[in-house]
């Protein structure tokens, strides 16, 4: 896999090179703020961009903006953002741009065998909502929340389709038949009065959107 990266912590832009080098993909591009970026993908056409979402010179949405020209111009390139906090507002307008976008806290980079693995999907044309921001959703959402009709386990069913996961994934994660996934996909999204859809970028967006607009 082809990347290009975007970060102006040095270290960690630096610290993400080498684990993707390591783990056998090229960085065929690095920049530290978004001017840099967009020349550095339209050069090398990478598979993934990864790009923060604060950066040089005011430190506010300019990852973000570098994001939106990236996706116009190349929509078939995977977008991964990078974010200190969850940040609901950037994340849902990321997510309905397209498929091949991700949204991860940096304190997710820690684990890497799931970051490595967030990357591949995103690359893949997946979409990826971190969990805190899923949280941060529900949380948000507490007046007449739909949610309060949804079991334990169909809860955690919903997080996890939000993550982009397929039901086999999910299975793996929750330890269950594939099966048992499947009723508990089907039952949450009746409750929640959304329809069926095979894709999982479509499930992404329909949960994602239909908690944001609560």
């Amino acid at each position: 896999m082809r990347v290009v990266l975007a970060e102006d912590d040095v270290l960690l832009r630096e610290g993400l090179a080498s684990l993707l080098e390591r783990c056998g993909h090229r960085v065929v591009g690095q920049a530290g703020d978004a001017t840099g970026l967009l020349p550095l993908v339209r050069r090398h056409r990478p598979d993934l961009v990864i790009v923060d979402i604060r950066m040089p010179p005011t430190h506010t949405t300019e990852g973000l903006a570098a994001a939106r020209v990236i996706r116009q111009e190349l929509p078939g390139i995977g977008i991964l953002v990078l974010s200190a906090h969850a940040e609901v507002e950037h994340a849902m307008e990321l997510l309905a741009s397209g498929q091949g976008i991700g949204y991860l806290l940096k304190s997710r980079v820690a684990d890497v065998a799931e970051f490595l693995d967030t990357l591949e999907r995103v690359a893949r044309g997946g979409s990826v909502v971190d969990p805190a921001l899923v949280q941060e959703l529900v949380s948000v959402r507490r007046r007449q929340d739909p949610l309060e009709a949804l079991s334990v386990r169909e809860r955690e069913v919903l997080a996890l389709m939000a993550e982009g996961r397929s039901n086999a994934g999910i299975a793996r994660r929750l330890r269950i038949t594939e099966g048992t996934v499947e009723k508990h996909v089907r039952s949450l999204l009746a409750k929640l009065g959304l329809p069926e859809a095979a894709d999982d970028h479509r499930r992404v967006l329909a949960v994602i959107t239909f908690l944001e607009a609560q």
